[in-house]
């Protein structure tokens, strides 16, 4: 018998994140992120979990900040345009070595330049994963919560509306009670008044008498653990029929899905085409992307917004092959980002002119 279950999107991502260890969550209502919040509020108390319905999306990062610190799993999310909101408190927190989750179900695909270069202050990145299906967010949920860990560090899940909104058939992880051992840096309050508490911030970790934080060591540190995560963070990309491809087309989230079927389709009909889906939008997949387009004649990429991966795709290829825009805005009528223009018809379309 298959334990897979027909969910909605924003019920399986809320499971995954619990069963990851998730204890923590943090959120302010808006579509279409707000039915990933009502999931987490009836499954965070099955596991001795909380979560909390902030008054703003400041207060929901605030929160997650608070609990992350005790080192609890947390997590956080919104829409991007919540997100704007949460920028400051994130790069402090990235500078502060914090795991921390945060779930962004975007209207269209506008926020991948917030995402990957973000908006806070400082020199700072962070993981970034987009999966295209419900299945696969179910993934990238445990896996955010591992990297976040391993690596002491916000990670992203860069989903949408038809992430949050889709039902489809899925296996999600068994949720176990109680709260996964907390870390040996987690602050707890025991050490407060001993003159040697310990300290998370994003100044530093540690005061040095009282000369206070030596910023300028804590941020050549911080600068090194981000280039030991860009090198360390394994790439994560999909691709297909690129052998012999004349175009490849580039794509990602659930944008990506829809390329992926409109290349198989125009396969079928005999049209030299190829795709290549990054995953991890941080690290950049440049490697694997570059590969891909390597043996064709032309790079193509199809974003619903005016063109934001578009740069990432250029600089992997460096000049070895025009790479053309194809995709654009696609709004319905109350900018969710369900895009009238995203389906497969007209997606073939804007590929087939782009070969010619």
């Amino acid at each position: 018998m298959s334990d897979r279950e027909l969910l909605e999107g924003s019920e399986a991502i809320a499971r995954a994140a619990v069963a990851a260890g998730c204890r923590f969550f943090a959120g302010y209502p808006m579509t279409p992120f707000t039915e990933l919040l009502e999931q987490m509020a009836v499954w965070l108390p099955k596991a001795d979990g909380v979560c909390m319905n902030a008054e703003s999306e400041l207060e929901a990062v605030g929160m997650a900040w608070g609990a992350a610190t005790t080192g609890h799993m947390a997590a956080t999310g919104s829409t991007g345009q919540g997100l704007s909101l949460m920028q400051e408190s994130l790069s402090e927190i990235t500078n502060a070595r914090l795991p921390l989750v945060v779930f962004n179900m975007a209207r269209g695909q506008g926020d991948y330049f917030q995402a990957t270069r973000g908006g806070g202050h400082g020199d700072y990145r962070h993981i970034v994963l987009a999966p295209m299906d419900v299945p696969e967010a179910v993934e990238a949920t445990g896996l955010a919560f591992r990297l976040a860990n391993q690596w002491r560090t916000p990670v992203m899940v860069l989903g949408d509306y038809y992430l949050a909104h889709t039902y489809q058939a899925v296996s999600v992880p068994p949720i176990e009670r109680g709260a996964p051992e907390r870390p040996d840096w987690a602050l707890n309050g025991s050490t407060g008044g001993s003159g040697a508490a310990k300290i998370i911030s994003p100044l530093g970790s540690g005061v040095d008498g009282e000369e206070g934080f030596d910023l300028g060591a804590h941020y050549a540190a911080c600068a090194a653990h981000i280039e030991a995560m860009s090198a360390g963070v394994e790439p994560l990309v999909d691709a297909g029929f690129c052998d012999d491809a004349d175009l490849v087309v580039a794509a990602y989230g659930s944008v990506g899905k829809f390329v992926r079927y409109a290349c198989l389709r125009l396969r079928e009909a005999g049209h030299k085409v190829g795709y290549v889906r990054p995953i991890t939008l941080w690290p950049f997949p440049s490697e694997a992307v570059r590969d891909a387009i390597a043996g064709a004649a032309k790079a193509a990429v199809y974003e619903q917004n005016m063109g934001q991966m578009l740069d990432d795709v250029r600089l992997a290829v460096l000049g070895a092959a025009p790479v053309e825009f194809i995709g654009g805005p696609s709004w319905d009528p109350a900018g969710f980002g369900i895009g009238p223009d995203i389906n497969v018809p007209d997606i073939s379309q804007r590929i087939l002119e782009a070969m010619t």
